[in-house]
């Protein structure tokens, strides 16, 4: 049997895992990324993660058919530079050279977006749709859009930063430069900002439990403080809910996807996101009286998506999708 190794770059942590052909992860690495260091740093880990994966796997890299790695920014599949990674802080760094010198192995990079997106349309949520969006509420927003079974990048590899939209102008300062992008008031990260804000504002609230209990806030604060029936904390649910609903529904009038899944920590509150979430986005959606509309769902593969979707990056290149340097090189 053959192997592919898939590297989910985070701004958190950096998650590798061995898939084999039907898409199961049968070996695993994960180190911290500690966004902010040098590339030369990361690089050195990521190399080091393939390996502790490999032997996870208890496989020979001889067994290793291709490398593929998601990585936050614009990835340039024909050059295999990480253009821009805002999340990073990386300009213009030979990701794939460094990765393919190191094994000698033909390796693929794309958006870690998009390798989530792909590994739910190959073996998750979105499998058997034709046209389908992921996203991603971790660090920051990520979103992979699948067309007509192929992941869509645009002319120059930055496709479907869905993120970096505003969904309120002069609002929260976003890493990208601009201010309000979606990313500022739905990622995992802006949730706990708004959190933070509402602690501050309401020294009665039970926000102030649950942090002197956790030591921290976090994107389940709230939650946990709305089920607890305290008014500060519904009331950061009720706003972040609806700063959701605003970009999926501006991503579902642009694209009309089959179905429109989204992943990330924040999704493990299930039905307590997925319902009003659901509610409010059918309300203002424009297509709400069409005899199909686009399914809302939560991504089934957690944060397996990116590894598997990046270990299978290779599945497009042989279609024409997506292209390796080491490939070109070796034509």
């Amino acid at each position: 049997m053959k192997y592919y190794i898939g590297i989910d770059i985070g701004g958190t942590n950096l998650s590798t895992g061995v898939v084999d052909e039907t898409c199961k992860i049968v070996g695993r690495s994960r180190i911290k990324t500690d966004k902010g260091r040098p590339y030369e740093e990361v690089i050195k880990d990521i190399i080091e993660s393939v390996k502790l994966a490999a032997d996870d796997a208890k496989i020979d890299m001889d067994d290793v058919r291709w490398i593929g790695a998601g990585c936050p920014g614009t990835c340039n599949s024909d050059t295999g530079i990480v253009e821009y990674s805002n999340n990073l802080g990386w300009n213009n760094v030979p990701l794939l050279p460094d990765i393919e010198n190191a094994f000698g192995k033909k390796t693929y990079i794309d958006n870690d977006a998009n390798a989530a997106a792909y590994g739910e349309y190959l073996a998750g949520a979105a499998k058997g749709a034709k046209n389908a969006v992921v996203i991603t509420l971790g660090t920051g927003v990520g979103a992979g859009i699948i067309i007509n079974g192929k992941i869509f990048s645009g002319t120059n590899f930055a496709g479907g930063e869905i993120g970096h939209t505003v969904i309120v102008i002069d609002g929260y300062q976003c890493t990208c430069g601009r201010k309000g992008c979606f990313e500022t008031y739905a990622s995992a990260t802006g949730l706990a900002r708004m959190t933070q804000e509402a602690l501050e504002q309401h020294p009665e609230s039970k926000l102030h439990q649950l942090v002197e209990t956790d030591g921290r806030v976090s994107a389940r604060t709230a939650f946990n403080a709305a089920k607890m029936m305290d008014d500060v904390g519904q009331a950061v649910v009720d706003r972040y809910i609806k700063a959701l609903a605003c970009g999926i529904t501006n991503t579902i009038n642009i694209f009309q996807p089959d179905i429109l899944c989204i992943g990330g920590g924040v999704c493990n509150e299930g039905d307590n996101l997925l319902i009003p979430l659901k509610k409010m986005v059918a309300e203002q959606v424009y297509s709400k009286n069409s005899a199909k509309n686009t399914e809302i769902c939560i991504c089934s593969l957690g944060n397996d998506a990116g590894i598997i979707g990046a270990a299978m990056l290779g599945k497009s290149a042989e279609s024409g999708i997506i292209r390796s340097v080491l490939g070109k090189i070796n034509s």
